[in-house]
């Protein structure tokens, strides 16, 4: 099972920079609103993508979707752990509790 993620060490994790976050809903959700610095990237393109959207292996990576009952953000996860990515976490929240807390998102314009 992935490991967890709060929103506060997420945020904190972002602010500085030390983290890669993975929008796993894709398409227009992540054209309308993504969390800061977000790439996307949904289950049928891990394999085929995650190498060049993701370039270190021990980097570490979060993974979000829309909210606990959405079951994007772990496949991508386990998946990506699978490839051999080794600090992949999940924030199993997501954008839903990100964006109730008035934290920013982004667009794509």
């Amino acid at each position: 099972m992935t490991a967890l993620v709060t929103r506060d060490d997420l945020k904190a994790a972002i602010d500085a920079k030390t983290v890669t976050v993975v929008d796993t809903l894709g398409g227009e959700y992540y054209a309308k609103q993504h969390l800061p610095g977000a790439v996307p990237l949904v289950l049928a393109d891990v394999d085929a993508h995650a190498a060049t959207v993701l370039l270190d292996r021990g980097a570490a990576i979060v993974t979000y979707c829309s909210n606990p009952g959405c079951p994007n953000s772990g496949q991508v996860a386990d998946r990506l752990t699978a490839l051999g990515y080794t600090d992949v976490r999940k924030y199993r929240e997501g954008i839903e509790d990100w964006a109730g807390a008035g934290l920013p998102l982004e667009s794509q314009s």
